[in-house]
């Protein structure tokens, strides 16, 4: 091998994971970001690599506008897409954080959150609240103003500020999330109404490729009784492991050694009731989204 490659690729192995995290980030799918990391590796073995001054900078920059073009040609999908969209899942049980100074903008209501902001308010969002890329290096990479990249980042704060709650505690999560399932699994009316939030929403994401509901499931009674209506039929078989998805606790589903479902919540630290409860109730079932990190369990 060309000793100057095996240099490049020293240099690309070392920021890896970053790029990975900046491209997962923005488009909400680590099959895609995935592509952008190979996509940035071509770019970056055709480069005259003498030049650059700063090769984890050309590197963020690169993937970062791969990733701004990549939303821009696909905001037509994602808007076609069957039934509600949810992020793909990735396993951080090893890397919390994936890549990142912090785990900011990884956890999934931050994400779907995320698709209402323009690909260059994720851009700057993303590189600053996860990543602490200060202005200047952020305006270089996504060609405005130090001025705009503020106001960029500025807007995409109030944006996400006005729709989030404080959070629940993650060990609270794992207790919902356990009592969720138990209630679940046996099609506990009143077990389930005590977990949820008045306006509580169920999303299932099955992309038109299995069997899920298209549209969100909403309210603490109506919510509770569509987990009951398929309780007899749906755990029959299922095996039940307890992961970290998103740095999140999350439950796999599986038949055979297949995973089929990840679930996970969405809980505020303190309900309309003054208690910890759940607001969502995510099912990613689509197979295409859960290959990469799940396709088996042991």
């Amino acid at each position: 091998m060309d000793p100057n490659l095996d240099d490049a690729l020293a240099v690309f192995t070392a920021v890896r994971r970053r790029l990975f995290g900046i491209a997962y980030r923005m488009l909400g799918t680590a099959t895609e970001a995935e592509d952008l990391v190979q996509e940035t590796w071509l770019r970056w073995q055709g480069t005259d690599r003498s030049v650059v001054l700063d090769a984890p900078a050309f590197l963020a920059t690169t993937i970062t506008r791969l990733a701004i073009n990549h939303l821009q040609s696909a905001k037509v999908r994602r808007e076609t897409y069957i039934g509600p969209w949810l992020p793909e899942p990735v396993d951080t049980s090893a890397d919390p954080t994936l890549g990142a100074e912090r785990a900011e903008a990884l956890g999934f209501a931050v994400l779907v959150m995320l698709e209402k902001l323009t690909p260059t308010e994720r851009a700057a969002y993303v590189l600053r609240e996860a990543f602490a890329y200060d202005y200047a290096q952020i305006c270089d990479i996504i060609q405005v103003s130090e001025a705009s990249a503020r106001q960029l980042v500025s807007r995409a704060r109030k944006h996400l500020a006005g729709e989030r709650r404080r959070e629940a505690s993650k060990d609270e999560q794992r207790r919902l999330l356990t009592a969720f399932v138990a209630a679940a699994k046996t099609g506990d009316l009143a077990a389930l109404e005590r977990l949820f939030a008045e306006d509580v929403v169920s999303y299932s994401d099955g992309g038109g490729v299995v069997r899920a509901s298209k549209f969100p499931v909403r309210g603490r009674v109506t919510v509770a009784k569509f987990v009951r209506a398929f309780h007899t039929h749906f755990w029959d078989g299922v095996d039940i492991a307890e992961s970290e998805s998103n740095g999140q606790p999350s439950v796999l589903l599986s038949k055979e050694g297949t995973v089929f479902a990840v679930i996970t919540l969405v809980a505020s630290a303190e309900t309309g009731e003054g208690r910890p409860g759940i607001d969502q109730v995510l099912w990613m079932m689509n197979p295409g989204k859960l290959g990469a990190a799940y396709a088996h369990v042991s």
